[in-house]
């Protein structure tokens, strides 16, 4: 066969492969639905277990819609139900496994046509983006420090990189500890926190200098290296991770890990019991090791770790603790950071892109139990935050082209919140501790 007949031929296979990584998506739609009160989002909430919605984003009452997919034997039933409560509705996509495949090849295009370009400027895959954080440390060993967290369930490695200028050893100095790539389907997560490193370590600019300086990071960028290889190769629409119990469910794989935290309500509240659902929690906290690394991370750094921000993909929300509704005691300071950070974002944002949203996460949106912010909030970090990234109207598959400037955008906030986290740090570090005036002899056990 020529060489030109052989090409064509492999083209055809490959295209053939990739539109049929998405035949699982045929006939599902994406609805918008109009949210007008909390009923409507009681009535979207109930239904999510009974139909097997899988929620894209909740609404806001009577300020965003919610966009959901439903699967077509579903739609009936789910159309029904929300013509019976008079709730406004549109079709948002018509054709999911379509869509992703228009995706793929505008993905190919923009490659194709561009040279040179940075790892944060693309979606790398797992090795990647370890590599990169290995050349990082390698060429900087007095900033940064690659740490491997251990294995994933499948084998794979979980690393951190640590960036300090004294080491970590400086135990005045706030940790800003940065995760992200929980869910496995939110591409656009990982290289804000890849030019994050780049931002403080490669390419530090003299407005940022006192960020390095006085703070100490903590980021890891892809939590779930099997769910996020699974969803390249297999279905780019995968949530969970790829843990497998068959003395649970032998047909169904994974655990939302943003739903596997210890935390009051966990796998009642915002969770379904149905391994097979995509808010499946698990069958007890940390039944994952890759939520149990960061677990661990934040022990044991708990006394130092100032700002934990989890990020994800999407809506323009910026969420605080605790998912239940109800509020920590610092709600107005944490608040005030989330404002800030909000703020910030706002002045760089794409004029077609929403103002970002800020509050509590159960009362903004929806309750959830078993997050990772409720958890960092409950041992005691001062700010646990959940980030969620614009999308510009595609959902989890962003644009390559939107990368560059969600990466500035992205940047821009975490510069502004880390300045006013370091400020709270000083001023609880100035204040003086007085002991107890009669510390029990055995204390409580408050586990």
């Amino acid at each position: 066969m020529e060489t030109g007949h052989l090409l064509v031929v492999c083209a055809a296979v490959l295209g053939a492969v990739q539109a049929g990584q998405h035949d699982i998506y045929s006939g599902h739609s994406v609805y918008g639905v109009h949210v007008r009160s909390k009923a409507h989002q009681m009535l979207l909430h109930d239904l999510e277990p009974i139909l097997d919605l899988d929620v894209w984003q909740h609404g806001i009452v009577s300020e965003r819609e919610a966009f959901i997919r439903v699967a077509p034997e579903n739609k009936e039933l789910f159309l029904n139900a929300l013509e019976e409560e008079g709730i406004e509705h549109y079709v948002h996509l018509e054709d999911v496994a379509q869509d992703l495949e228009e995706r793929d090849n505008e993905l190919k295009s923009w490659r194709a046509s561009k040279q040179n370009r940075l790892l944060f400027q693309d979606y790398p895959r797992h090795e990647e983006v370890n590599a990169y954080m290995d050349r990082i440390a390698l060429q900087h060993p007095d900033l940064a420090t690659v740490v491997t967290a251990g294995k994933s369930f499948e084998g794979r490695d979980i690393k951190y990189i640590k960036i300090s200028t004294s080491n970590f050893e400086d135990s005045s100095k706030p940790i800003y500890m940065l995760t992200a790539m929980i869910h496995a389907r939110e591409w656009v997560t990982t290289p804000t926190l890849l030019y994050s490193m780049h931002r403080l370590v490669e390419n530090l600019r003299s407005q940022d200098q006192d960020l390095r300086e006085d703070i100490d990071w903590i980021i890891m960028p892809l939590l779930n290296p099997d769910g996020y290889e699974y969803s390249h190769t297999t279905d780019r629409l995968w949530r969970k991770t790829r843990s497998y119990r068959p003395e649970f469910n032998d047909t169904c794989w994974g655990v939302d890990g943003n739903r596997n935290y210890d935390s009051v309500h966990f796998g009642v509240i915002g969770a379904s019991a149905d391994p097979c659902n995509v808010t499946y929690p698990g069958p007890e906290p940390f039944s994952e090791v890759e939520t149990a690394y960061v677990r661990d991370v934040l022990l044991e750094h708990v006394d130092r770790i100032q700002l934990f921000m989890d990020v994800h993909s999407f809506g323009n929300y910026i969420t605080y603790g605790y998912g239940d509704g109800t509020l920590p005691p610092n709600v107005v300071e944490l608040h005030l950071m989330s404002s800030v950070m909000g703020a910030a974002f706002d002045v760089k944002k794409l004029p077609e892109a929403n103002f970002y949203r800020v509050g509590n996460s159960g009362i903004l949106m929806y309750p959830t139990a078993g997050c990772a912010q409720d958890y960092a909030q409950s041992i005691g970090i001062p700010f646990s935050l959940t980030l969620e990234l614009p999308s510009y109207g595609h959902g989890f598959v962003v644009p390559p082209q939107y990368i560059n400037h969600i990466n500035d955008e992205t940047w821009h906030g975490i510069a502004e919140s880390a300045r006013l986290a370091r400020t709270f740090h000083r001023k609880r570090s100035s204040l003086p501790v007085d002991p107890p005036v009669n510390p029990p002899v055995n204390p409580p056990n408050n586990n």
